[in-house]
């Protein structure tokens, strides 16, 4: 059966087919860890060291696979690769609902990361249908279908993973499934003909793709700082269950709830918020913000004492989720149309490097923190290497935005 294709691009198919993902990606984060640990043999300081293994082979897969599967969407379009990042999600989830040991999760990861190229299409693909001047909006509702897909996710995961903790793998697969129907048969193709270009080995390698940026100076320079960020924000998300668990004694419930929450405030700030502050303050100084709203959350998350408090960080650091659609904007900005999936490849791929190291550092930090041998324990340790790093990136993107007189 041939799927329509006469229906217009818009931003609205993009949005259900990025829901739907990050649904199925929200349902294993509170079980995952959990589930590592199980598989371990129970012991929380070593098992946490190999959960940060597994999550870092999916992030360097995916930086192998991130400017690969761009350059091909420049080439033959976005929907193609859309529909092969959702098989193979949907293939890791059952691959990993029927893991015997600790090697088949690792062979899992392997397949999800490198066919993880969906959030990144999904930028190009915005890029492609969206005027300039309203891509901020655009992209903040696309933060608005990662929020959307954390409200579902996270809790849902949290209540099946109660009654075991591989039912929700099996129902990720299922929304996985779902996606790729939907894409099949419902999503439209975003890239003109006039807009596509040849396949390039150059470009779709990793270290190529970020070496072709260098034509676009502007670009190339916030590489470093986005690097920072992304590094940053991968320490936080690979101890996030680890580190409520243990200090708080969270279940996979609560740690699902609170994702759940962090998922309605960023619906919330990205659909609705994004569109009205950042053309107000200009991208860059929309950035800058909530770069600095991001590092004192990180401080705050390392140093509450009670699980309410994270509650409350949640709330005061929504605003922070202006950084990401402001930079998307401002990268499309200044890349040519028929580049755009290369270059939301590079800074794709440079997401995915920080994934390999950041849940490497966060996890082992983590597990020498806590340490019973230890005279003195910080449990919250890697939010205030995180804290460092989101500092770090701030200058350096305070000094990108001076040199090229955009603040």
């Amino acid at each position: 059966m041939t799927p329509p294709t006469v229906r217009s691009p818009a931003v609205g198919f993009i949005f259900v087919t990025l829901v739907l993902a990050v649904v199925g990606l929200g349902l294993l984060i509170p079980v995952l860890p959990k589930l590592v640990v199980e598989m371990n043999g129970g012991d929380l300081t070593d098992g946490s060291h190999v959960y940060g293994l597994i999550v870092s082979i999916y992030a360097f897969m995916q930086f192998v696979g991130s400017p690969f599967l761009g350059a091909l969407s420049d080439r033959f379009g976005r929907r193609k690769i859309i529909l092969i990042a959702t098989a193979g999600s949907a293939i890791d989830y059952v691959i990993m609902a029927l893991a015997p040991t600790l090697t088949w999760l690792f062979l899992a990861r392997t397949i999800a990361g490198f066919t993880a190229g969906i959030h990144t299409t999904a930028n190009a693909y915005i890029a492609d249908v969206t005027p300039p001047e309203k891509r901020a909006g655009a992209f903040g509702l696309l933060g608005g279908a990662f929020g959307i897909g954390f409200v579902i996710g996270p809790v849902l995961g949290g209540l099946l993973g109660e009654i075991d903790l591989r039912l929700p793998f099996w129902v990720a697969a299922a929304v996985s499934g779902a996606n790729w129907l939907f894409g099949y048969f419902v999503l439209p193709e975003s890239l003109a003909p006039e807009n596509r270009r040849a396949f390039s080995w150059q470009r779709a390698n990793p270290l190529g793709a970020l070496l072709a940026l260098r034509r676009f100076p502007a670009v190339l320079s916030l590489a470093e700082s986005f690097f920072m960020l992304m590094f940053a924000q991968n320490m936080l998300f690979s101890t996030w269950a680890l580190y409520t668990d243990h200090r708080y004694g969270w279940t996979p419930f609560w740690i699902g709830l609170s994702l759940m929450t962090s998922g309605v405030l960023s619906a919330i700030v990205q659909a609705l918020l994004v569109r009205r502050l950042v053309p107000r303050l200009g991208e860059a100084r929309a950035v800058i913000l909530g770069m600095g709203i991001f590092l004192c959350n990180m401080i705050g998350y390392g140093l509450a004492t009670q699980g309410w408090m994270i509650f409350v960080l949640l709330v005061v650091g929504a605003l922070s989720g202006i950084t990401g659609p402001a930079l998307q904007s401002y990268i499309t900005k200044h890349v040519p149309a028929n580049e755009q999936g290369a270059a939301q490849g590079v800074f794709g791929g440079l997401t995915s490097l920080a994934g390999i190291v950041a849940p490497f550092v966060a996890t082992w930090s983590f597990g020498w923190a806590i340490r019973p041998e230890n005279t003195y324990q910080v449990p919250g340790i890697a939010f205030f290497e995180g804290a460092l790093l989101i500092g770090v990136a701030l200058l350096l993107a305070v000094r990108t935005f001076r040199r090229h007189a955009t603040v």
